[in-house]
């Protein structure tokens, strides 16, 4: 069975705006087949499984349909419109992984995913879901034989224990270490509030990576992470990392967390970068959203991720 076919359609129309005022879903409610041309996929992951075994706030099943209808709102790139159109024409919104609840099992799934679009040279961008979106991200570079780095945008290491034997949305990166594969060739996560992790997940970070607080994140400091990350790399981007303000719609929200001018970017420092090879963008929470703020952010973060690709020249 090919691994593409356990995607469900969107559905959503593109929005009715002029025709000299295009939005990004006139090209994405158009482009819903991956064809030779397709340079870029979204692809929904409508899971929230993980974040009730973790004890957070159901909800970010929702999370890639208010993504989607947010980020199909926004027009091209002011600032160079002729280099973002090409891009959103040789992207694809292919739909949502068909979930079950069972998180493991959603997660091979998506894998599989991720991983036939790595193997067609197409770079997926994944739309959460709660965090336990990151594992199955991880495994399409094991499906695709590939070892991989990642850079996770985090409030939270995500490295405690299964919890009965059990994946969640905090343990993906435990995950992905210790995988039987040994595909995780290095895990680094920036942003991390120093109030949220205990002492012994950042030495279980450091004992192989690197953790960043969220006091250390400079823009000097965010620009290198994405430049000097070894390729092939995946990105993941945890709303919670941003302060409540600005994001109160997460599983997790942060107060003192992030400000939105330094993680948008980030979004785009990795987009640009070509070590990266694939993102995801999770934990959104429409559930307890106020005024769409946190989907607005949510698709900005897609859009600067699509910005940077477009003047890496990806399409």
């Amino acid at each position: 069975m090919n691994p593409l076919d356990h995607l469900v359609p969107p559905g959503l129309p593109a929005p009715e705006t002029a025709e000299d005022d295009p939005r990004l879903g006139r090209w994405l409610a158009a482009s819903r087949r991956l064809t030779d041309r397709t340079r870029v996929a979204l692809v929904g992951f409508p899971s929230d499984e993980g974040v009730r075994r973790n004890g957070g706030r159901p909800g970010a099943a929702l999370g890639p349909q208010a993504l989607r209808e947010a980020l199909y709102r926004l027009t091209p790139d002011l600032a160079a419109p002729e280099a973002f159109t090409v891009l959103l024409e040789r992207t694809a919104d292919l739909g949502d992984v068909q979930v079950s609840g069972d998180v493991e099992a959603d997660q091979e799934r998506l894998g599989d995913v991720v991983g036939a679009l790595l193997e067609r040279g197409v770079t997926p961008v994944v739309l959460g879901g709660g965090h336990e979106t990151a594992f199955g991200h991880f495994l399409g570079y094991v499906r695709a034989g590939r070892s991989v780095s990642i850079l996770n945008w985090d409030a939270h290491a995500d490295v405690r224990p299964l919890v009965g034997g059990k994946a969640h949305s905090g343990s993906p990166f435990r995950q992905a270490l210790e995988h039987t594969s040994g595909r995780c060739r290095r895990y680094t996560v920036a942003g991390l509030h120093p109030w949220r992790v205990a002492a012994a997940h950042r030495q279980f970070v450091e004992a192989g990576g690197e953790a960043v607080p969220l006091d250390a994140l400079t823009w000097e400091r965010i620009a290198g992470l994405a430049v000097r990350m070894e390729g092939p790399a995946m990105a993941t981007f945890d709303l919670d990392a941003v302060d409540a303000a600005v994001a109160p719609g997460v599983s997790a929200p942060g107060v003192g967390g992030m400000d939105a001018a330094r993680w948008l970017f980030a979004a785009e420092a990795c987009g640009r970068s070509p070590a990266f090879a694939s993102f995801d963008v999770v934990e959104l929470n429409p559930r307890f959203d106020v005024d769409g703020r946190t989907a607005a952010l949510a698709a900005l973060t897609v859009w600067h991720v699509l910005r940077g690709l477009a003047a890496r020249g990806v399409a």
